[in-house]
């Protein structure tokens, strides 16, 4: 078997150890909505008992998608550089200035300016350095940045 390995920043490590221990304490009230359904009886018409069973794999799924991460987290030290990858801020402009932090697709969150160095966008900028123009090609076409800034 083929171990994966998750870039995550120290950061995105931190947020994936609080949103683990939620999901665990998440468990007992899980647990208690399904022991509260199984008192209304028959369980093949229960939509209580299945709805707290669905919610209680989606629980545990995600508990055990977030060990498996953080068991081989590689974690993103923040290094000052000009030339951009993994952990780096970069500030683009065009038209407009816009802002992007490259982390890795599982702490990704384009609404945040959080872009994985596995989209078009993220991809096209590894690599680059300060100064330079990059052409970028999105869904909506082509897009040319001149990088502003590194941090």
């Amino acid at each position: 078997m083929i171990k994966k390995i998750y870039h995550i920043t120290l950061e995105g490590k931190t947020e994936l150890e609080k949103e683990l221990e939620e999901l665990k304490g998440r468990r007992a009230s899980v647990a208690e909505k399904i022991a509260n359904a199984r008192d209304y009886g028959d369980l093949s018409e229960n939509a209580e008992y299945d709805s707290a069973r669905e919610e209680q794999g989606l629980v545990e799924s995600r508990i055990a998608e977030i060990e498996e991460i953080l068991l081989n987290a590689d974690i993103i030290k923040a290094t000052k550089s000009t030339t951009i990858k993994v952990g780096s801020t970069v500030v683009l402009e065009n038209d407009k200035e816009v802002t992007y932090r490259i982390v890795g697709p599982v702490e990704a969150d384009p609404l945040e300016g959080k872009i994985s160095n596995e989209s078009p966008i993220g991809a096209a900028l590894m690599g680059k350095k300060e100064g330079e123009t990059v052409t970028i090609t999105t869904p909506k076409g082509e897009m040319t940045y001149h990088v502003k800034e590194v941090k």
